[in-house]
């Protein structure tokens, strides 16, 4: 039986009474009218897109899923591992109220062993170094790993150019890999 720590089970049970929340806030600022962006603008698809993505069980730090939202059509870019994760990706999307076309052109990477060693492998040389292991302990970490027939790509957002620049050096380090491609955002991490 797990011991949970007297000061979580306070602060989870002091977070309700606080009345913190963004709608909230957003009410009050506009004097009690609903603030929130209609279910069928583009904003509002844009943020419920990227949720449904993130939520996906076989999301994870081999895949890349991206998505450009015009109007009220959806068109998914990416790779991924798994062929599943790319049909459970335009489902997601397609169930998203607003959205009324999904252009579905995620590539699923080849299956390859060398891939999925180098791909281990990258990722403890990456998330195994000091300054980038804060960033392994997020549900779904930022920095992306992609690696086909050998070509690796790092795809994602990191905080700083400095997190960038090690995970770049980090990912060369890693034997049998042919290139390195590093189109790491820094944004923040965000």
């Amino acid at each position: 039986m797990k011991i949970i720590p007297k000061a979580l089970i306070a602060g989870l049970l002091l977070f309700p009474l606080t009345g913190i929340s963004p709608r909230t806030d957003a009410l009050a600022a506009n004097g009690g009218k609903k603030t929130q962006a209609p279910r069928d603008s583009q904003a509002w698809i844009t943020k419920e897109v990227r949720h449904q993505l993130v939520m996906l069980p076989w999301y994870s730090v081999f895949d890349n899923l991206e998505y450009k939202v015009e109007g009220n059509k959806v068109t998914l870019i990416g790779q991924v591992i798994k062929p599943v994760l790319k049909s459970d990706a335009e489902r997601a999307v397609k169930s998203v109220e607003g959205v009324e076309a999904v252009d579905n052109e995620i590539e699923v990477l080849p299956v390859s062993p060398m891939d999925d060693q180098i791909r281990r492998a990258e990722y403890r040389a990456i998330y195994g170094f000091g300054s980038l292991e804060l960033y392994s302990v997020r549900a779904v970490p930022p920095i992306h790993i992609i690696v086909k027939n050998g070509h690796l790509t790092l795809e994602g957002s990191v905080a700083t150019e400095a997190d960038k620049d090690a995970a770049g050096i980090r990912a060369n380090g890693v034997p049998n890999v042919f290139s390195v491609t590093n189109n790491l955002r820094v944004d923040g991490g965000k």
